[in-house]
């Protein structure tokens, strides 16, 4: 099947494009001689797990379904972190997982002496209450109230015993220069055991796979907690893996006026992106301009009955019409696995699309995807 002929709505993750994704990725860990493991909170489709093994290290999970899915699927490195683990789901992580990150002493406490018997590695995830983002405090961790992370001023140093590394994670689609100012903010205040320590994790939001993204200062930062704390460097970014890989095919249902011309097709912003109403953004839509820009501008809308389900305004050089083909981009990440079937909308199907433009529908959703999560 070809990509015109692709059912609608469907995601689309083309392989050429995830792939020098990871080419990107890799190139980094031969030269630094870090580890970069996928976290699977932004991309999960696991059909492409097989290629993603071959250039990274593993997986990170924030939960037990997510390290089951690692384990099984790429079966390399399995990372796990969570707020607070349930005691009737640690015994499996455990034995799953090779690091369990803690985000509490307490939780070290309770869990130690199970993760350690199993000879696996305990981490502890830090806050070093250094924000470098503008805006998008649902996005921050290290914003006022922050439930993530052991702030300096809650740290115990009597309870380190048997923890092998720290992890952080601050960021959220930023370059290497924020990170840069993290770990600064790290040394300043949890430096006195940095070189106590095996490994740290510098968790994920790194851009990395992004066209400007400064890799060199990536690499420095690197080699700066190597080569001065002699640790292992890991990494786990979402986004960079399968960022600008993927695609959202639409049709157009019908078109209207109301002070504006409008546009209903047949996905959902609600429940097939949901990050363009959490973030908010404006996906990326091939061939279109910004309002104003081409000739005919038109709000594009979900066919829910969400008032505010409506995906952002983009203009075109011709009008649109019912069974006109939209395709937007930057569509892998935070979209499958956030979506939803509020009021009952059909699962976009899932699409691979190999290098030589040939697609394979992997999974086709229906009825009973909808009903089975219902009683």
């Amino acid at each position: 099947m070809r990509f015109d002929d692709l059912p609608t709505p469907c995601y689309v993750v083309d392989e050429s494009l995830l792939e020098r994704n990871l080419k990107i990725l890799g190139g980094i860990m031969e030269r630094t001689g870090a580890k970069i493991i996928l976290a699977q909170k932004a991309f999960s489709m696991y059909t492409t797990y097989p290629l993603i093994g071959k250039y990274l290290s593993g997986t990170a999970a924030s939960g037990l379904y997510e390290a089951r899915l690692g384990h099984e699927e790429m079966g390399k490195e399995n990372h796990v972190f969570a707020p607070a683990y349930r005691d009737d789901q640690m015994d499996e992580i455990v034995e799953l997982c090779d690091h369990v990150i803690f985000n509490s002493f307490s939780q070290v406490e309770k869990y130690r002496d199970k993760v350690l018997a199993a000879g696996k590695k305990i981490g502890l995830r830090i806050n070093p209450e250094c924000s470098t983002q503008v805006g998008h405090d649902i996005y921050n961790p290290c914003a006022i109230g922050s439930r993530f992370g052991v702030t300096i001023g809650q740290f115990r140093p009597e309870l380190m015993e048997g923890v092998s590394g720290f992890h952080f994670h601050t960021l959220c689609q930023q370059d290497s220069d924020d990170l840069a100012t993290t770990l600064d903010a790290i040394e300043e205040k949890f430096g006195p055991w940095l070189s106590e320590l095996e490994w740290i994790n510098f968790g994920g939001g790194h851009h990395i796979t992004r066209e400007d993204y400064n890799i060199p200062l990536l690499e420095q930062c690197i080699k700066r907690m190597q080569e001065k704390y002699g640790l292992e460097v890991y990494l786990e970014p979402g986004e960079a893996v399968a960022l600008n890989a993927g695609f959202l095919i639409t049709t157009v249902l019908d078109t209207m006026q109301n002070g504006m011309d409008i546009a209903i097709v047949d996905a959902s912003a609600s429940c097939h992106m949901p990050d363009v109403l959490e973030m908010p953004y404006r996906p990326p839509l091939l061939g279109s301009g910004e309002p104003g820009e081409k000739t005919h501008t038109y709000r594009l809308g979900g066919p829910t009955c969400l008032s505010g389900d409506n995906i952002g305004d983009y203009s075109f050089d011709q009008p649109l019409k019912p069974g006109d083909r939209l395709v937007f981009g930057d569509m892998a990440i935070y979209s499958m696995v956030k979506n939803t079937t509020f009021n009952g909308m059909p699962l976009p199907a899932l699409v691979y699309q190999d290098k030589n433009g040939d697609c394979e529908v992997i999974h086709a959703f229906g009825y009973e995807d909808f009903k089975m999560r219902l009683a």
